[in-house]
């Protein structure tokens, strides 16, 4: 059975609940890659699309929280321009993050989607009301997962997410009549 975006989510009956959503980053937000300028700071590159989703995510009134395994001022920076409520990186345990981070913002899993592409994210995902894995994630995501994104990691995917469970949410109207 696909688990493609538009074959399954209309059948999701955790939809309107949703009102969290984690993301990790590399893999994720970004397409994976890390490269570094000529004084060793890491560089990132973030899809504009991805960004505009996630103000849209906010808009509706929901929230996102971001754990990486890893540490950047990339991501806080990011993070930061978007509004993004909950950042936490250099995690080795993100299902005990994700824990902190819902029981500060009074949600629950069953509120929760999570967005991921590799073993770490695993956990959450199998936790989450929707669990979500990006195109070009590990076998082992996607089969975890209950939908796969049609963009990969960095390129979409998050974008394709928010707009899928907004349009499921009856809330994409009130995205656009803003335009």
């Amino acid at each position: 059975m696909s688990k493609k975006f538009g074959e399954i989510l209309p059948n999701v009956r955790e939809i309107p609940a949703l009102r969290f959503l984690i993301l990790d980053v590399d893999g994720v937000m970004t397409d994976g890659s890390i490269g570094y300028v000529s004084n060793g700071d890491e560089l990132k590159s973030f899809d504009s699309k991805d960004g505009v989703g996630m103000k849209y995510w906010m808009r509706a009134g929901h929230h996102i929280g971001i754990i990486s395994g890893r540490t950047s001022p990339a991501v806080t920076k990011r993070g930061e321009e978007l509004g993004v409520q909950f950042i936490a990186q250099k995690v080795a345990d993100k299902l005990s993050v994700a824990e902190k981070m819902l029981a500060e913002a009074g949600v629950s899993f069953s509120e929760t989607a999570v967005i991921g592409d590799d073993l770490p994210d695993i956990p959450l995902i199998r936790r989450a009301a929707l669990g979500v894995a990006v195109a070009d994630a590990a076998p082992e995501v996607k089969d975890a997962a209950r939908c796969i994104t049609i963009n990969p990691g960095g390129r979409g995917a998050v974008r394709e997410t928010v707009e899928a469970i907004l349009k499921a949410q009856d809330r994409w109207r009130d995205i656009l009549a803003r335009y």
